[in-house]
């Protein structure tokens, strides 16, 4: 078996071709190869702190404050914080894969990024069309609960003054939230003065909301050793709903832990991003799941799980030991959640459009960054007029799921980027056109007859180890591994979609989930066995964070979210389809043609110096 030496051209052209243009790819800067350096930059203001403040104020929203009550109910028992700590476990693994691309690859992008860089434009277009809707949409979501949060904190649903209460509008038979538009501008203003502002405002609120969770974890502390945690002590033991109850009640928490994807946004923004942005998605992700499961402990230890109030369950727990008064201070870290959550639902979606019109995929207008405040101002504002218009118009709660969708369709493409990452990472540089003269120069030179070794060395670190080495060499490894990968995932979707749909025949059901398994394990066995590739080292920002356990972790990662995809809803796929196959149009008609790499010359890596 032979391995093919120098068989690579030159220089390629990124935009012909009739589907090359779903699969371009952009180099790991953001700044792509316009070379227009007179763009005023993002402000690098950020630190280790500041990106731990985001990544917590953008997870934890007030939802911890219901989601306790309705799970114990109904799925975990007293068993809820195991629910919580695999919950955990499992967007860890997602967390993982973008501390990686964080710090390779450190931009405002964060996964529509990544996905461009290792997979291709057309499935990065996809990843920001869906990302726009996931921020719009739960930002929206966010604003919507305000209204109700802020009244019972000011003592009742009717305390409210008639211009910020919800009023119904007869003949159209909307609900209008006048105050949800308000606070939308609010934030929507914040953030266009600058982000060490926004991050200052962000540690205020955050810090109320902790506040008012320690507090109910030292106050409940106290009273369940004081009352001798009835809550422990039933008939039905610890696990009354068995592992089926708590697997269930994993899947419902485990989008509790969405938002620490907001932290890998502001990248670009970090002062040194190698360090800080793993450091900043690992310790949130910890502190959040570590607030959540004391929390859970308390509550369900404090009155029985069936006793639980499923709407204010923190709060009937107090109450039912005579601390009627805790209320208000559940009330004021509810409010102060909504907020934090606000405000990192609003972040990350200027910098999605800013760094999509600054490839090219969307008009340049979006991609203006303010020389005084330094940020996406233009974005900002359009992002701020969308959400306010739906959070005063329409109940946008219903659409939550599209707000999953678009997080775990990133959390999948992340996965995916990492693997390509390590075993084919991009060969080629995109340069502009400009440069064809020196391009066409150096192809010459390095143009060499096609030669065909037979000698090859079983030491060669690129040729795979054990079975494979006489199957796999220079010349087929890219295409295989490719091939691998791709499969691969199809395997996950085919056994994620058998083991959900229980209206499959058995036999139809056990047949798809045998092809399914086995082709995710071939998968996994031959990424196992065969060598990463060695230029991954140079890919990159490089000296920072790398997953551990690969390709183990990555697939396990797409597995996990891909059956929390599926499961999502037929409903959700259709609103869905809709929303990516009018983005589909878009980049079409627009995005293709307007891309930054659309005239680009590609080479190989280790010929740009010279060029």
């Amino acid at each position: 078996m032979g391995v093919l030496v120098n068989s690579e051209e030159g220089g390629r052209n990124g935009g012909q071709g009739s589907w090359k243009f779903f699969t371009r790819r952009k180099r790991v800067n953001s700044i792509t190869i316009s070379n227009n350096t007179s763009q005023a930059q993002l402000a690098k203001e950020l630190t280790f702190s500041d990106l731990i403040s985001i990544g917590v104020g953008a997870t934890i929203g007030c939802g911890v404050y219901v989601i306790v009550g309705t799970v114990a109910r109904d799925y975990t028992g007293p068993a809820l914080a195991i629910s919580f700590l695999i919950a955990g476990l499992a967007s860890a693994l997602s967390a993982f894969c973008y501390a990686e691309l964080a710090s390779r690859c450190p931009s405002a992008g964060s996964a529509y990024h990544y996905s461009y860089i290792c997979v291709g434009e057309g499935v990065a277009w996809l990843i920001g069309w869906a990302m726009i809707l996931e921020y719009t949409i739960g930002g929206s979501a966010v604003a919507r609960g305000i209204a109700p949060n802020l009244a019972a904190l000011l003592g009742g649903d009717n305390s409210l003054p008639f211009f910020l209460s919800r009023q119904h509008i007869p003949g159209i038979d909307i609900v209008v939230d006048p105050l949800a538009a308000i606070m939308i501008f609010l934030v929507t203003g914040l953030l266009c003065v600058g982000i060490k502002e926004s991050v200052m405002a962000q540690n205020i609120v955050t810090s109320v909301n902790i506040c008012a969770l320690v507090f109910v974890i030292i106050a409940g502390g106290y009273l369940g050793f004081k009352s001798g945690w009835v809550g422990y002590e039933l008939s039905t033991g610890y696990f009354p709903f068995g592992v089926d109850g708590i697997l269930a009640g994993s899947a419902t928490v485990f989008f509790a832990y969405i938002g620490f994807d907001a932290v890998a946004s502001t990248a670009e923004e970090v002062k040194n991003p190698q360090r800080d942005m793993p450091l900043g998605i690992g310790v949130s992700l910890f502190i959040c799941c570590g607030l959540y499961m004391l929390v859970s402990v308390v509550i369900v230890g404090l009155v029985p799980y069936y006793a639980l109030n499923p709407d204010t369950p923190i709060s009937s727990a107090f109450a039912e030991h005579g601390m009627q008064w805790v209320a208000y201070i559940i009330n004021a870290g509810a409010f102060t959640a909504l907020c934090a959550s606000l405000l990192g639902a609003l972040l990350p979606q200027p910098r999605i459009f800013m760094v999509m019109a600054r490839d090219g995929l969307l008009p340049s207008f979006f991609s203006d960054i303010n020389k005084h405040s330094q940020v996406p101002v233009n974005s900002t504002i359009v992002t701020g007029l969308i959400a306010a218009a739906l959070a005063f118009t329409m109940e946008v709660s219903e659409l939550a799921g599209m707000v999953s969708f678009g997080t775990l369709l990133a959390f999948i493409v992340v996965a995916i980027s990492v693997l390509i990452l390590r075993y084919i990472p991009p060969e080629e540089f995109p340069l502009p056109p400009s440069l064809q003269e020196p391009i066409d120069s150096s192809s010459t030179r390095y143009k060499k007859p096609l030669v065909v070794k037979d000698d090859v060395s079983p030491e060669d670190p690129l040729i795979a180890k054990h079975a494979f080495g006489k199957y796999l060499h220079k010349g087929n490894r890219r295409c295989v591994v490719g091939w691998v990968i791709a499969f691969t995932c199809l395997g996950v979707f085919v056994l994620t979609y058998a083991a959900f749909d229980l209206t499959l025949f058995s036999s139809v059901r056990i047949t798809l989930c045998g092809v399914g398994g086995a082709l995710v394990l071939c998968g996994l066995v031959f990424l196992t066995i065969i060598d990463q590739d060695d230029a991954r080292h140079n890919f990159g920002h490089s000296g920072g964070f790398t997953c551990p356990f690969v390709p183990l972790l990555p697939i396990a990662c797409i597995l996990i979210n891909s059956y929390l995809l599926i499961s999502l809803g037929a409903a959700t796929w259709i609103r869905v389809s809709i929303w990516l196959a009018i983005g589909l149009v878009v980049y079409i008609f627009y995005g293709r043609t307007h891309s930054a790499l659309r005239d680009t010359v590609y080479v190989p890596i280790t010929q740009v110096d010279e060029i």
